[in-house]
């Protein structure tokens, strides 16, 4: 599978073609002969599984009953 080149202006120009050619093969986006971008069908590419650290305060902050006041609970946030 062939990756084809379009220019951002050619992309401009006929964007449905363009991305409807990228479920066939990816297409390279270029600027000034650099790649800037590659579209491609998304099944194509691996989807990132994303690692969350949570703060030990946030954690800590999560297991507080909410007290139904607003103002009280932002107070609270703010002294921690």
């Amino acid at each position: 599978m062939k990756a084809a080149t379009v220019t951002i202006k050619q992309l401009h120009d006929k964007t449905g073609e363009v991305v409807r050619g990228a479920v066939r093969a990816p297409v390279r986006v270029t600027d000034r002969g650099a790649v800037v971008a590659v579209l491609a069908d998304p099944s194509l590419v691996l989807e990132r599984k994303r690692r969350r650290t949570l703060l030990p305060e946030y954690v800590a902050l999560l297991r507080t009953s909410p007290t139904h006041d607003v103002l009280e609970d932002l107070e609270a946030v703010r002294d921690r």
